[in-house]
């Protein structure tokens, strides 16, 4: 079998491992983040919808969607955007470039 495959392969029997172990899910804590809504967020940023994305590393069109409500996010973006929805700058400052660091 190829690489991908072991990959996919030890994840999952490590996931089972896991179930096994603590079925119940004792003991682990799932952080599940509350709905946002973007475009009030955006502008409580005060960017466009162009500024925001790409301030934040999303899409245009992604954004768009979100603010339509035509989808909704989900894992990491919507976890970045509770962040952004916390504390905007904290989030700029974090992905600032660092002193003597070239931009991408």
């Amino acid at each position: 079998m190829g690489k991908a495959f072991e990959s996919i392969k030890a994840g999952l029997t490590e996931a089972i491992a896991h179930a096994k172990r603590d079925p119940a899910g004792a003991g682990v804590r799932v952080y599940r983040p509350h709905a946002v809504n973007v475009r009030e967020v955006r502008q409580r940023v005060g960017m466009t919808q162009e500024q925001f994305a790409a301030r934040f590393g999303f899409s245009v069109a992604t954004l768009r969607h979100w603010e339509r409500g035509d989808r909704a996010p989900a894992g990491p973006a919507l976890v970045l955007l509770n962040v952004i929805a916390k504390d905007h700058k904290a989030v700029m400052r974090a992905l600032a470039p660092a002193a003597g660091e070239a931009r991408a």
